[in-house]
């Protein structure tokens, strides 16, 4: 008489990397969701090199790109249009991973750094260096990285009551980001016409100023800054759980949080400091991420994806599509708000 053992379902199916003492567990829907997102990007981006008033082929493209095509081919590709593509991939990918950590942190997906002031006081920052100092773009990095610290931890000091709670958080956050918006249309009422103009345009988010320089300088902070946001993704997922269930689990749940806070605001002040505040990325990147890879919480790198993929895709639709050249920030801000309406609908209904 055979005896028959149902098959265990432990979960979802895993890949487990491993090198020496260090082991390292991947969803295989997370595994496929980069990998498309990955190519999706990489098409995206090629037909933004291939579009234009001087229009390309594929084959160019590519050829330009190895060093294969000289003249003027040459010039359109590496010189004029790829720092603005590759501009919106760092700074889309920078954006969606800041998303991520707040929303994360925060256990709250309307968590984005623009929502909760973030972005505004690194505009703030650097709307000081354009019209007062007149800056260089590193200056200018590090007054929107001053702004965006200072405004954090204001919000931490006034949203502290025997802890930070995010829903509390988050209220402080409007309220001072508010603050902030007030005081950047006074600052630029009170700038000379032509910085006002200027730094207007700049403050819709926009890519058209971007060079090689911000693509450099940029790429190498969002780079220096995914690292510890990497290291940090393991205690960001315990403390989803809660402060205590964290700390259960050997996690060192405040320095953690300011860690998480500091790489996510730094983040956002690099991106504010090159294109101005480019709005609900951070918010629309993480929360589409998630749900295309269905993992139980908010993971970075499908986040990273999404928001390189809608940078990019909106800057397109932009330049090309849209009657006349926009920022990007603007396409940003009707599907942000697009979604932002969708969210709160189906709240609504979830709770009828």
């Amino acid at each position: 008489m055979s005896t028959h053992i149902p098959r265990v379902d432990f979960g979802r199916r895993v890949l487990v990397l491993r090198h020496r003492r260090i082991a390292v567990r991947l969803q295989w829907r997370s595994v496929v969701v980069c990998a498309v997102l990955a190519v999706t990007v990489a098409g995206t981006a090629v037909l933004a090199l291939m579009t234009g008033s001087y229009g390309l082929s594929p084959g160019q493209v590519l050829s330009a790109l190895t060093g294969q095509e000289t003249g003027i081919v040459h010039d359109i590709v590496v010189e004029w249009r790829l720092p603005r593509v590759a501009a919106a991939l760092v700074f889309g990918a920078a954006l969606g991973v800041s998303g991520a950590v707040f929303q994360s942190l925060l256990r709250n997906p309307l968590a984005d750094p623009g929502i909760i002031g973030f972005s505004q006081g690194s505009y703030t920052g650097a709307l000081i260096v354009i019209l007062v100092v007149n800056g260089t773009y590193a200056q200018l990095v590090g007054g929107a990285l001053l702004g965006g610290m200072a405004t954090a931890v204001a919000v931490y000091v006034l949203a502290y009551r025997r802890g930070v709670h995010g829903f509390r958080l988050i209220i402080v956050g409007i309220g001072v980001s508010a603050m902030l918006a007030s005081l950047n249309t006074w600052l630029i009422l009170k700038a000379d016409l032509d910085q006002a103009m200027s730094a207007a345009a700049w403050g819709a988010g926009s890519l058209n100023g971007v060079s090689w320089d911000h693509v450099v300088i940029g790429g190498a902070c969002v780079a220096v800054l995914l690292l510890p946001a990497g290291m940090l993704s393991r205690p960001l997922r315990q403390m989803e759980l809660g402060d205590d269930a964290a700390a259960s689990q050997g996690v060192r749940v405040s320095p953690a949080r300011l860690g998480l806070i500091l790489v996510g605001v730094a983040l956002t002040a690099t991106v504010t400091a090159a294109s101005g505040p480019i709005a609900f990325i951070s918010l629309v990147a993480p929360q589409i991420g998630r749900r295309l890879a269905r993992t139980a919480g908010i993971t970075l790198a499908p986040a990273a994806l999404v928001g390189a993929l809608l940078c990019l895709a909106s800057d397109y639709l932009a330049q090309h599509v849209a009657p006349t050249p926009l920022p990007v920030g603007i396409i940003t801000v009707v599907l942000g708000g697009g979604y932002l309406g969708y969210l709160l609908f189906t709240e609504a209904r979830r709770r009828l």
